[in-house]
């Protein structure tokens, strides 16, 4: 995606200077709102948001709880753990669509603002399957991958991937055979 977007990002941080950074990285591409706090990024939330980045520790309220509320209150927005936490076998249950450790660049971070918009234009199977590859790649990432929680991981990964791949197999397969509407020379 190049150029301006409608979407918009609500980028949470408690450290006002790093929100403010990201503002400034997004601003150009993108509508970006700014919490530095948990209860500030549930004010600041409604439909209109399409991509959450949501640190991981702070003060007032943990990003696992920002988030659990989020979920809870039925918004379909991407959400992004972008954290200086290391990964641990915890995050396997959290309801995030991807995980990524501080610092990011500019780059980093409108590519990852750019997947989780493409994302969501798959449906929800799918939008699954990659938000559990990023939890294991993030674990993997931090050799945290000798556990029951990270083996449990992986079979739900493998059980998701095979029904999307049967779903686009059988589009595929019908769709080979659909007439297109329109005329022929």
């Amino acid at each position: 995606m190049t150029g301006t977007s409608d979407a918009t990002v609500l980028a949470v941080d408690d450290e006002p200077d790093l929100a403010e950074l990201y503002r400034v990285y997004l601003d150009s591409a993108y509508d970006v709102r700014v919490a530095t706090g948990g209860d500030e990024a549930i004010d600041l939330m409604d439909d209109e948001v399409d991509v959450v980045l949501l640190d991981r520790r702070m003060p007032d309220m943990s990003g696992h709880e920002v988030l659990n509320e989020i979920r809870g209150e039925g918004y379909d927005a991407r959400v992004a753990m972008l954290t200086a936490v290391e990964p641990d076998v915890d995050i396997v249950e959290m309801p995030f669509d991807d995980y990524k450790t501080k610092p990011v660049s500019k780059e980093d971070l409108l590519t990852l603002v750019e997947v989780l918009l493409h994302r969501a234009a798959f449906d929800e199977r799918s939008q699954e399957f990659f938000a559990l590859a990023s939890k294991k790649a993030a674990l993997e990432a931090t050799g945290t991958t000798n556990s029951d929680e990270y083996e449990e991981l992986i079979d739900r990964m493998e059980s998701v991937r095979l029904e999307v791949d049967d779903t686009l197999d059988h589009l595929s397969a019908r769709d080979a055979f659909v007439e297109v509407p329109g005329k022929v020379p």
